[in-house]
Formats: structure tokens, sequence, C-alpha cells
């Protein structure tokens, strides 16, 4: 039996004809979470005892999946990969997750994230390291590393995933997947651990364009528990997909795709962009018009140090909370103020205790308008000129990264200033809350690559349509990775 490595149309056909039962969905799916475990280290915690679902009209209904282990889950660990909350069991739902269990999906899984969603790399879980299932060598990125990994694997259709900076969408590229992060607000963020809330997304992995449809479907709706949240009842993601794209008209932006902005271009990076250049073809040859526009290079390298300044003055104060007193194991010290001086110094690893120095720094008074306020300016003057392009154009496409997946071996949390702008625009996709998708788009050293498909806000099924159609036309779809087998 391999029905987890289907589609999530395929599967509910499946179930719906009697050919496969919801326990033996679960069954498979669990077998193959340990499996993946062995070798990627992909989960939090594997739910033994999880309980198949009446199979319903509902395309989600009795099939397994997995939950980022960001999103609290009454009754089950979530942790936030971080060592803070490592026996932390809440005693409620995030509202994203109670949509989907609304639905009858089944969650099998907590999956792996940079700890607390603060990472590029897979590698900063309290748990250790997620590989690649395409190469065990390589990185999955982050921070939705584990549920990436999973859903390529074959482990389940699809995962849940967070996306603060491009956590859903370069991972989904490292492993040949889908990442589809909508519109801000479009599915709310009460019980997902906040990391930056101005720029935090909740959204899906899986490995169709429409299983991403179905299941921020599942997901979505406007939420009182989450003020930014929206109705989006009248937004049918799924059902309004049609591939339809004639008369279309995307951009790419020229200083970050045109090979000459990068003197020392590895052969990678060279092999990447003429992909990516072969896939605008594909965009014209299926009826879209596509031109190169050109942006400042100057605003586009602010990019990345705009993010760390918003993202991690956020976090410094979204994380305050974690004192070692309201939840999270207790700390020894002979007075409160060391008891929780311990618990941070010995519960948060190198790379957040930074983020959270960077993130004071910058919001002492002496310093905000300095950096934290200069950083406000700058990421409107991104979005005023994202927002500029959506007013000619349906979307921005552009590569995803300046490669496959990196070596883990020697990987690090620091920019290469060559690619950083190549590396991070995605990051724009939050600072504007734009709806942003990632589909596979090819390999490169025999690993795969991402193309990004980002439009304006409240614009998803645009975004969703275009892809869909892109994908259409590729042979990328629904792909396992081959180690995995």
């Amino acid at each position: 039996m391999n029905y987890m490595s289907k589609s999530i149309e395929e599967i509910h056909e499946a179930l719906k004809s009697g050919e496969v039962t919801s326990e033996e969905l679960i069954k498979e799916s669990l077998q193959k979470s340990y499996k993946l475990q062995d070798e990627c280290n992909a989960f939090v915690t594997i739910i033994d005892d999880a309980k198949a679902t009446k199979v319903t009209d509902e395309l989600l209904s009795g099939i397994p999946y997995g939950v980022k282990d960001n999103y609290s889950t009454k009754g089950i660990l979530s942790t936030g990969s971080s060592n803070t909350l490592k026996d932390y069991v809440p005693f409620f739902t995030a509202t994203a997750i109670k949509n989907l269990e609304s639905k009858g999906a089944v969650a099998v899984n907590k999956t792996v994230l940079d700890e607390f969603g603060m990472g590029g790399t897979g590698t900063t879980g309290h748990t250790g390291v997620v590989k690649n299932p395409w190469d065990h060598l390589r990185m999955c990125a982050g921070s939705s590393s584990g549920s990436a990994a999973a859903v390529a694997a074959g482990v389940y259709p699809y995962a849940t995933g967070s996306d603060t900076g491009d956590s859903i969408r370069k991972p989904a590229a490292y492993c040949g997947i889908v990442g589809y992060k909508p519109t801000y607000g479009m599915i709310s963020r009460y019980g997902l651990f906040p990391f930056a809330s101005s720029l935090d997304h909740c959204g899906a992995l899986t490995r169709t364009v429409k299983d991403a449809a179905i299941v921020v479907d599942g997901m979505k709706g406007i939420d009182k528990n989450d003020m930014t949240s929206f109705d989006s009842k009248d937004m049918h993601l799924y059902d309004s997909i049609d591939g339809n794209v004639t008369g279309k008209k995307l951009c790419y932006i020229k200083e970050l795709c045109d090979i000459n902005m990068y003197p020392n271009a590895d052969d990678e990076l060279k092999a990447h962009l003429e992909n990516f250049m072969s896939t605008i073809e594909k965009c014209k040859s299926l009826g879209m018009d596509v031109e190169e526009v050109s942006v400042d290079e100057t605003l586009l390298k602010a990019s990345p140090s705009v993010y760390v300044v918003i993202s991690c003055a956020e976090a410094t104060s979204n994380m305050s909370n974690l004192t070692g007193f309201i939840f999270g194991p207790r700390s020894e010290g002979d007075k409160w103020d060391l008891e929780m001086k311990n618990y941070r110094t010995k519960g948060f690893s190198p790379l957040i205790k930074r983020r959270f120095v960077i993130g004071s720094y910058v919001l002492q008074s002496q310093n905000k308008d300095r950096y934290f306020h200069n950083a406000q300016r700058v990421r409107r003057l991104l979005v005023d000129k994202w927002n500029e392009l959506f007013e000619k154009y349906d979307a921005v496409i552009l590569p995803v990264g300046s490669g496959p997946a990196k070596k883990l071996e020697g990987s690090k949390d620091a920019l290469d200033k060559n690619t950083a702008a190549l590396e991070d625009h995605l990051q724009i996709g939050n600072f504007g809350g734009f709806p942003s998708i990632t589909i596979p788009n090819g390999f490169v050293s025999n690993l795969p690559v991402g193309v990004n498909i980002t439009g304006k806000c409240y614009d998803d099924i645009n975004v969703l349509n275009i892809a869909y159609a892109l994908e259409s036309s590729m042979d990328y779809k629904n792909q396992i990775a081959k180690e995995a087998k």
C-alpha cells in the first residue's frame, strides 16, 4: 500500500470508493513517519494513537497530515523546537488546526522547525538537524524543515507550515514540493507561537498546487481571537482553479535574475538562473505576457537587513513571556530574576540569543529611530514598489534562492553579500502580506529547485491559477524524493 504518495484528490477518491480506509492510511503514514525519522529527523512527536475519522464529502476527511510544532495542539506536546518548551502540553488547539479537524483531517505527527521559527537552515531545533530526503548531506532550509521533508518523502500529502520570511516557500523549493503562503490574515494566527506578528503567516506544504488550495481552504476563516484575520468565506480557492492564464501579465526583476549581476557565480547559480529563464519562455508559451523590470538595487539589497531588524525587534517583545514561571521547565536560582536568567540562558540556542540581543538593541530609545523606524520606512518603500508592479502585472515571478539546497556541513546563519538579495527576496511577500507560492522548477545538480509567484493582497486565486497552469506544463507535480523511496 502506498497511498500517502498520492494527491489529496486521489486519496479522497480511494476513500470514498472503499478502496482504502482511514485506519489503513494512518497506519501507512505512521510507518513512514518512523522510517523518515530514522533517516532525516523530521519529527518532534509521532502520534501513535491517532484516530481515524469518518470519510465525508470533505476532501480532507480521513487523510493524515503533519503539524508544524509551533502550532498549539491540545493535549499533545508542542515545543516550538525549543528546550524552553520541551515539556509543554497546551490546553487549547490553534484555530487553523481546529478548522482542519472540523474537516475530518487526522494529525499523525508534529514536525521539527528551527527554534521558534528563527532560522533558515533546519539545524537549530532542540531535537537536532533535519536532513533533506533528496540528499542527506543537504539541508531542507527553514523553518518549516520537518514539514517539507515529510511531504517530500511521501509520509502524507500535506503538512502545515508558518512563514515569517520564507519559511514555507524556501523549504518547499529545497525539497521539490509546493509551498503556499496566502494573504496575511486569511488564516488565523491564534495558537501559532508568535515570532514576528506583523510578518507571521500560516500556510501549507503540499505536492500539488490544487492540494495547497484544498488545505488552505480548510485552514482559513475569520477568527474572533485574531483581530488581523479577515472573512474569506466567499473565496473558494480550490473550486476557482481552471488553468486559464491567457493574457495574464507577469514580470521578473533584472537585478535578481541577470547572471551578469553575479560576477562570482558558481555553476549551480548559473544553472539555476538558466533554468528560470527557460521557465519564463514556458510562461509565454502558455499565453502569458512576461516582461523584465528594473528595481533599485540598493532597495533590493536592503531587504535582508530590514527583515533582521523588524523580526528581531518583534520577537524580543513576543517572547518576553518565556520566563520559566508561566510555562516551560522551571530553572534553578536563589531569586526570581536569577531563575529567569538561568532559564533563558540555558534554554535558548546561541542563534536565538543573538536575535534577542539585536531586537533589544534596535528598540533601545537611543537606537530606535536609527534602526527600527528606518527599517519600517524601507519596508514601506519595498511594499509600495511591489504594489506599483501589481498595478500593471498580475504577479511577480522569480527564482527561489541561489540554487538547490545548501550542504549541511559548514552551514551558517549568515548572509552572502553577493547573493543576499536573491536569497531573501521572498521576505517582501511578508512585508506586504502578499499571497505567494513556490512550485518545483526542475533540477540543478540532481537536486530540486523552485520558482516563486507572488501577487497582490487578496488575489490568491489569480496567484494559484498561474501556479497551477505552470505546474501543469511541467513534469514535477506530486514528485517524491528519490532517497526516500
